[in-house]
């Protein structure tokens, strides 16, 4: 298998209108301007997004035009492709705040020497009423009120804002503006990719493609990786924490983040693939697993200490208390950063399950105060330690 047919295939779930046409054209010479956008409703990425920016990295390997975009003007909207509800409205301050790091972790995926940062305020803050109004006639209303969760929303009075009708057309500049040949996306997103086929067509009479990478990738808990979940594993945590977080998924996730969340060949995927199917111990495996994608996204030294780190703590029996930590105003206040989603509901969350021990106790009020050596389990991989 070629590059070209392992860019293809590897991690795609489909290609519009066909693998086929697609394979010619890259097997053509031909330079090509391909693309994914990111709208940064969020300050962090987390492996699951990561799966579409594999497949960017890809194309950029290959010499292809390749653009990372940030969508700070479609921000203003919120994309409901996966949603039930509309997306809280943020402002540019928010939305500043949250690309501000974008491409720190994105680098951990991407090579930005072969990869080009655009933000689409550039062109979609320019376009006048009368552009949009020429836009939006080469769509139907019937398409987008067609889409399952919008049909859901509709049938259920749930309110369907008039701006989320022109997300898609929007999007769909993007891709005509950046005179794009291939857009890369998940699964979720191929309503909003079609809308820049169809402007591409019916405004330059050009054929582009579409390639919707796998979708989705499950969190910790089995369910889709989700920024609101708590399940995420984020590509700026810490070594230990992404080992940890690996160790807990289940085992019949290994072979399918291997895959998705990690850069490993074809033919080791194959040898995984057997290696799990002939009754080798999971554990073995998912070490190999949690190994390498903290090497891909630390180092190989961070991904060994983490190893052991991981042993000692958990197969030793003997956890090492060794984030040191100053004590807030509450033991709550204290752990807020070492919550699933960093906030005061997930630790009340924590508390309410029995999750957070202080010296040994499993506690049930979080205004407890803290002491200098005391030592605080948060979940099942977190240990703090009071030093100040």
């Amino acid at each position: 298998m070629d590059k070209i047919e392992e860019v293809l295939t590897r991690l795609v779930a489909n290609i519009i209108p066909s693998q086929n046409k697609l394979e010619g054209l890259l097997r053509s010479g031909k330079t090509l301007n391909i693309y994914f956008g990111i709208d940064p409703t969020f300050t962090r990425i987390h492996l699951g997004n990561a799966v579409p920016l594999r497949k960017l990295q890809e194309f950029a390997e290959l010499g292809h035009n390749v653009t990372f975009l940030i969508g700070d003007f479609t921000a203003l909207i919120g994309d409901t492709s996966d949603k039930e509800s509309e997306r809280p409205v943020l402002t540019y301050n928010q939305i500043e705040k949250n690309f501000q790091t974008y491409k720190k972790q994105a680098s951990k995926i991407l090579d930005f020497s072969k990869v080009t940062v655009r933000h689409n305020s550039e062109w979609l803050r320019k376009l006048g009423f009368d552009d949009v109004i020429k836009l939006t006639r080469n769509f139907s209303l019937n398409d987008f009120i067609s889409r399952e969760l919008i049909k859901k929303r509709l049938s259920t009075k749930s309110s369907v804002s008039l701006p989320e009708v022109l997300y898609p057309v929007m999007q769909g500049y993007d891709s005509y503006f950046l005179d794009t040949d291939i857009q890369v996306g998940g699964t979720d997103q191929v309503f909003n990719m079609q809308a820049g086929r169809t402007l591409q067509k019916k405004l330059r009479d050009k054929e582009s493609f579409v390639l919707e990478t796998k979708f989705p990738l499950e969190g910790t808990d089995g369910r889709k990786m989700s920024k609101s979940w708590g399940n995420a594993i984020w590509l700026d945590d810490g070594p230990d924490e992404i080992f940890g977080k690996v160790m807990s998924l289940k085992d019949d996730l290994i072979l399918k983040y291997f895959e998705m969340a990690t850069n490993t060949g074809l033919k080791k995927l194959k040898e995984i693939s057997d290696a799990l199917s002939s009754g080798e111990n999971p554990l073995k495996i998912k070490k190999e697993l949690a190994f390498t994608i903290v090497s891909e996204l630390h180092s190989q030294s961070d991904a060994k200490r983490a190893q052991e780190n991981f042993e000692h703590t958990f197969q030793e029996k003997t956890p090492t208390f060794d984030i040191k930590v100053k004590a807030e105003e509450t033991l709550a206040k204290t752990i807020i950063p070492f919550s699933p989603r960093e906030s005061m509901a997930s630790v009340k969350e924590l508390i309410r399950q029995g999750a957070v021990d202080v010296n040994g106790k499993s506690v049930t009020d979080g205004s407890i105060k803290l002491k200098v050596g005391d030592e605080i389990k948060v979940g099942e991989r977190t240990f703090l330690k009071v030093s100040k």
